[in-house]
């Protein structure tokens, strides 16, 4: 048998470390507002070389079986979900991980959050209106059979109808927190999403900290409601703010989550597999879940 040339080998080397090293904890998929399917997801996450997954999509979990046999068992899928909640008066995303998936609370909650999603997703529609701004009725109604119904979808929309050129100047113009269309997102108390999170066994994350909200002080109050981790490692989280997260993660007894938050193959920079966690680290949170 010939020998590998040495860079083949080392090749060869880095991918089988890459893949024994590291896990993507936080991605989307068409059951909520991604644009890969779960199958197309764990295609991604195997090519990038990792060796694990957890397909978190917004207030449901109907992407992890099929993601779970997409994988079978070249890739292992962490049981997720992110919830939209509330703290302090603005929203906040709360991940969950290795739950127990037919708890009754739990899937109660995340229908009640999809139903007033929907209900968001049309007086929004009907603001655009009022703003002389309108989507064909056909749209619409296509829109209103999807999972979840929220502002990355009703971006898309717009720019497919023509009435703005990307996603961003949709909500420049529309649909930001301050935009003339919103309309505030349905929420769970953050201590009721922890709650529901960890009565199921599971484990709760705070998934990306805002830049100026996510102080140590937000950390210690929300880790006094029950939360157990924390995203470290995030696309928009670099340098001294990521060092000073995981300090105070460290000083309050916090586990260490990340992910690239993909949402599809419009943004390099949230691509499956450019952040996440050690396999060491994804022990840790394992071993919080009960």
């Amino acid at each position: 048998m010939p020998r590998r040339q040495p860079f083949t080998a080392l090749c060869s080397t880095l991918a089988h470390t890459s893949r024994l090293a590291r896990a993507d904890l936080h991605t989307h998929t068409t059951c909520s507002d991604g644009t890969y399917t779960p199958a197309q997801l764990v295609d991604l996450a195997r090519r990038s070389g990792l060796a694990g997954l957890s397909v978190t999509d917004h207030d449901t979990i109907d992407g992890i079986v099929p993601a779970r046999a997409a994988a079978g068992s070249a890739l292992e899928i962490v049981p997720g979900v992110e919830l939209t909640a509330s703290h302090g008066g603005k929203i906040i995303h709360v991940l969950g991980y290795f739950f127990r998936s037919d708890d009754a609370a739990l899937n109660e909650a995340m229908a009640r959050l999809r139903a007033q999603r929907v209900g968001r997703f049309r007086e929004m529609i009907e603001r655009l209106r009022g703003v002389g701004v309108s989507l064909e009725e056909e749209e619409v109604r296509a829109a209103g059979t999807a999972n979840v119904q929220g502002r990355r979808q009703l971006a898309e929309m717009l720019v497919k109808a023509g009435k703005a050129a990307t996603v961003r100047e949709a909500f420049t113009r529309y649909l930001g927190d301050f935009g003339r269309v919103n309309v505030p997102a349905p929420a769970l108390p953050a201590a009721e999403a922890v709650a529901l999170l960890r009565g199921a066994g599971g484990v709760a994350a705070w998934a990306h900290p805002p830049y100026d909200d996510g102080t140590r002080q937000a950390l210690a109050e929300l880790r006094d409601l029950g939360l157990q981790a924390v995203e470290v490692d995030f696309p928009s989280l670099q340098g001294a703010k990521q060092r000073q997260l995981r300090v105070w993660a460290a000083e309050l007894g916090l586990a260490a989550t990340g992910g690239s938050d993909c949402h599809g193959p419009d943004s390099v920079r949230r691509a499956v597999g450019v952040c996440g966690v050690t396999l060491r680290e994804l022990e840790i949170v394992r071993k919080l879940a009960s």
